[in-house]
């Protein structure tokens, strides 16, 4: 009896590790078949690029880097450990922007930061944003790992995530109409060393307040739970540290201005994709005012592989495919609750439609406009951080969880 019920048991295990190995030999094939076709189609820039994308899906999985959980157990039961993670990720970002962005170049190559204009359209983007990020139940960033990761309710997420960056496009210009600031950069108004020294004032304050507020609810710090795994297995399989997977973000997001000119964006594609798609079911998508100017009129009449932000996308869910398989989590489920699925639904549609008016989500808006300096970056931050304090408070409507603690497989 003992016999059949070991041998009962061992049987998914064993096929938990053959869809693990399968699947990290998938994620390792597209990594490097993926980048000799797009250097071949494309340029060898584009494909270090798709490379580029796969490090961040493989470390922001590893660190299980999400903004999502972060702000909720915050929000929930003032758990401060991933924004302070967060405030790092952007004080790393920040020392390593503002020089290179005041100068100009570098490495000789121009480079210019994502800066925009900071108007109604972005507060209400990023409060519909930030309430889709507790229902959709990821970021931008998030869902694209999480769906490599073998989240099939992510596929909702991520498809209607499309659908509503789509519709924002094509609504964009009416929002943008409205009472707005222009594009500001703090590091043009202030000089970059000025604008280092606050910044890094603003996150530090930020982190005190968590610790206070942490240590006001709980009596202490609390401790993240050890890791089973150390050294070069800790690296491979992880769970890494919060503060190692900031530090790499800051650095990558950084390799992507030596790159492409320009810092990390998610969401431009969705948008793309979604509009492309529309073409074809016979949308006149060339007529909005969004696709209007030469260079997206060439992003719409182009591959997708030429773009910058598509192909850094595929990358981070190739690479997460491969993180969740390295770590053995990698075990896709089909049963979503109906009410959870409704969720993802709606979440999705808000995130897509929210990142549009907001020109960029937790990553072109928050993390790289912050780090270009860009005021509309703060702005998004308190917006968006107000959604999610709503979103969460509606979450236990369609049966999801608030947890105390973030989840190792979730944003």
């Amino acid at each position: 009896m003992a016999a059949s019920t070991l041998a009962a048991g061992a049987l998914p295990t064993r096929l938990g590790l053959g869809v693990n190995i399968l699947a990290a030999w998938a994620a390792a094939a597209a990594t490097v078949g993926g980048a000799a076709l797009v250097s071949l189609i494309v340029n060898p820039r584009q494909a270090a690029l798709y490379i580029l994308g796969a490090a961040l899906g493989l470390v922001l999985y590893h660190a299980a880097f999400g903004f999502t959980s972060a702000w909720r157990v915050f929000i929930a039961d003032r758990r401060g450990a991933g924004l302070r993670a967060q405030m790092v990720m952007l004080a790393v970002a920040t020392a390593l922007f503002f020089p290179v962005l005041a100068s100009g170049s570098l490495f000789g190559q121009p480079v210019s930061g994502l800066v925009s204009p900071a108007g109604v359209s972005v507060i209400v983007g990023a409060f519909i944003f930030g309430i889709g990020m507790q229902l959709g139940g990821g970021c931008a960033s998030g869902t694209l790992y999480t769906v490599g990761g073998g989240s099939t309710r992510m596929l909702i997420t991520l498809a209607t995530f499309i659908v509503g960056s789509t519709v924002g496009a094509a609504h964009l210009h009416w929002w943008a109409a409205l009472p707005s600031l222009p594009r500001i950069s703090l590091i043009q108004e202030w000089g970059p060393w000025t604008a280092l020294a606050v910044h890094l004032a603003v996150f530090a304050a930020i982190a005190a307040v968590t610790i206070v507020l942490e240590k006001r609810r709980h009596g202490r710090i609390v401790a993240d739970e050890a890791s089973p795994r150390h050294g070069l297995a800790r690296f491979l399989r992880g769970p890494w540290p919060l503060v190692a997977g900031a530090v790499a973000l800051a650095l990558l997001n950084f390799a992507t201005l030596a790159l492409a000119g320009r810092p990390w964006g998610i969401t431009s594609a969705f948008a793309l994709w979604g509009s492309k798609m529309a073409a074809g079911l016979g949308y006149d998508v060339a007529s909005w005012p969004f696709w209007s100017t030469p260079a997206r009129q060439a992003e719409l009449n182009g591959s997708v592989l030429n773009d910058i932000t598509s192909v850094m996308d595929f990358g981070i869910i190739v690479g997460a495919l491969l993180a969740s398989a390295l770590a053995g989590r990698f075990k896709p489920t089909w049963r979503i609750p109906l009410r959870s699925a409704v969720a993802a639904v709606v979440g999705g549609l808000l995130l897509g439609y929210g990142a549009r008016l907001a020109y960029g989500c937790n990553i072109g808006a928050y993390f790289s406009g912050i780090a270009s300096g860009s005021l509309h970056g703060w702005v998004w931050l308190v917006a968006a951080f107000f959604g999610n304090v709503l979103g969460t408070k509606v979450r236990p409507f369609f049966g999801l969880e608030v947890e105390r603690t973030p989840k190792l497989t979730s944003c």
